[in-house]
């Protein structure tokens, strides 16, 4: 059983109406509330990416979040990966498309 002491680092893709929706802010806008560190930014397939890390338990909550999505979105797909924590992270930002 994880303490809420311990860390996790997630990669998350998610896929359905999240671009031009305001997504990625209400993900910058979660993460910050989480004390959630990373970035996220829409992919040109129209899905988006997300690398975020923080104490196991935030990040559970903010992935069951992204999940649920924005008013105006509609998360058909998410894919999370966790690694370990990395510590790469200071801020949690919102990038350009790649």
């Amino acid at each position: 059983m994880e303490s809420d002491s311990e860390t996790k680092h997630v990669h998350v893709i998610v896929e359905g109406r999240v671009q031009a929706v305001g997504f990625r802010y209400f993900t910058w806008q979660t993460a910050r509330e989480l004390k959630i560190t990373g970035w996220v930014r829409n992919r040109d397939d129209g899905s988006v990416e997300i690398e975020a890390e923080g104490k196991t338990d935030a990040v559970n909550t903010f992935v069951n979040q992204i999940k649920k999505g924005s008013p105006f979105s509609k998360v058909r797909h998410v894919d999370v990966q966790v690694y370990k924590h990395s510590g790469h992270f200071s801020t949690f930002e919102i990038r350009d498309m790649y």
